[in-house]
């Protein structure tokens, strides 16, 4: 077919550069984003004078038509047309005439795609907050269970002091929950209208652009023509933003692989999200865990591409720039997907809790807290310190927990030590007494829980 572009050349183009330069592989899933931003630019048109009504009635008719025989499949988006640009407006052109040939008026494909990749973009933004918010439901519902579930806290991947499994997960609900708010934050940033910017320059049409806007759901137009057709920042800072979602989905696939393995045996993963081997036949593979957690170094791929292609772009729109699509769809899609399954998996684990509770007694979690109890007992912390460290020791050697070590033991090496040592070490103990806001204290913990459920309902 003929380039809407076509009347300044005189030679075909090379099928080869054709394809190259084309883009409606892709750009294809803009289709709904384009027939929006199209009906609202003939709107305003029709508003300005520009188009009159029975024009703009026309082509809004036939946009709608070509937007429903899509979604129906009856027409087909084919690389006959070199974007989706091309696409629409030839196929308006050919249902309704003449009047199909004033859509483009006062727009470049310029601002029109920077508008389709806002729009869809924008969209995508509030998919993929949704899916957040499914996954921080379900974390909710472990915290709300697993209040007095005890398991070891770790540095250095070594145990180090007894938390809960509701402590341990807030800390994830902590980290999705910024997730959202960096997701609502490039939303409020990137929602200003490109549409009227033109190839770079604006136009020469009496547009009314805060119209249009307003039409699209924007807060209103942007300010600068050239940076509008331009800016790809939105773009970066999604993908910057889905990176860190998959950091923070990768770093608790990490810790599931982890507690799935013989040596924790802290869950259970549900046979729907995990497979076998075909060879060992007592094997069960956190697969999805491990995808997810592979899939992450996909996504950061897309960041790091987006920031190398624009950043030797000089001012205006430059071709490179159509290299945002496909690695920022792929990574749209990535996340969303890995969001679901996730969210899928951590709902239907079941938690070992006497295995997590064992471990963090065999772990020696609760040394500081016998430490604690000799300084409350007098003794300066520092020899308090070295008493304790003698006491792990006799532990190893005996191959017990501090719980399990016989009273004599302790006094042998402390005199200091009574039978209330017992209680001042129990798990509960060690976690109850830590009651400051944000610990693993039961109290506190619920005051967390409401706090949540309250940000979720909102």
């Amino acid at each position: 077919m003929a380039q809407l572009w076509g009347g300044r050349f005189t030679k075909e183009t090379d099928k080869l550069v054709y394809n190259f330069n084309a883009s409606i592989s892709f750009d294809q899933k803009f289709y709904e984003q384009d027939i929006r931003g199209s009906k609202a630019h003939v709107t305003m048109l029709a508003k300005q004078g520009i188009l009159t009504e029975q024009e703009r009635d026309e082509i809004l008719k036939g946009l709608d038509g070509i937007l429903m025989d899509v979604r129906a499949g009856k027409l087909e988006i084919t690389s006959e047309y070199e974007d989706i640009h091309s696409f629409v407006e030839a196929n308006l052109i050919d249902r309704i005439g003449d009047a199909g040939k004033k859509l483009h008026t006062g727009r470049s494909r310029n601002d029109q795609v920077a508008l389709d990749m806002k729009l869809y973009i924008r969209d995508e933004i509030d998919e993929i907050n949704g899916e957040v918010r499914k996954l921080l439901q379900a974390l909710l519902e472990i915290m709300e269970e697993h209040v007095h579930t005890y398991m070891p806290g770790f540095t250095h991947l070594q145990k180090a002091q007894p938390v809960t499994l509701a402590h341990h997960v807030g800390a994830y609900f902590e980290m999705f929950r910024r997730d959202r708010g960096r997701l609502e934050d490039i939303r409020k940033r990137m929602n200003t209208c490109p549409l009227g910017a033109g190839a770079l320059a604006g136009t020469t049409y009496p547009l009314d652009r805060a119209y249009t806007a307003e039409l699209l759901g924007f807060d209103e137009p942007t300010r600068n023509s050239m940076d509008s057709v331009s800016d790809r920042d939105y773009v970066i800072e999604l993908l910057s933003a889905l990176s860190t979602i998959m950091m923070h989905l990768s770093r608790f696939s990490e810790e599931i692989i982890l507690w799935n393995s013989n040596e924790y045996r802290f869950v259970e993963i549900d046979d729907a999200y995990s497979t076998g081997s075909s060879i060992m036949p007592q094997k069960k593979n956190p697969d999805i865990a491990e995808l997810v957690r592979g899939k992450t170094g996909r996504v950061y791929g897309a960041l790091v591409s987006m920031l190398t292609t624009m950043k030797g772009i000089p001012l205006a729109y430059n071709k490179d720039m159509q290299e945002d699509k496909e690695l920022t769809f792929d990574a749209i899609d990535t996340v969303k997907g890995c969001l679901a399954l996730f969210t899928g998996m951590v709902s239907t684990m079941e938690f070992h809790k006497e295995n997590m509770e064992s471990s963090a007694k065999n772990g020696f979690t609760n040394a500081t807290d016998a430490a604690d109890y000799l300084v409350n007992h007098g003794v300066p912390f520092r020899d308090a310190h070295g008493i304790i460290g003698r006491l792990v020791l006799t532990c190893i050697e005996k191959g017990i927990s501090l719980d399990e070590l016989p009273l004599e033991e302790y006094q042998a090496i402390s005199p200091v030590f009574e039978e209330d040592i017992y209680e001042a070490i129990s798990m509960r103990t060690c976690v109850e007494k830590r009651v400051t806001y944000g610990a693993p204290g039961p109290e506190v913990m619920e005051q967390v829980i409401s706090e949540n459920k309250k940000y979720l309902e909102k």
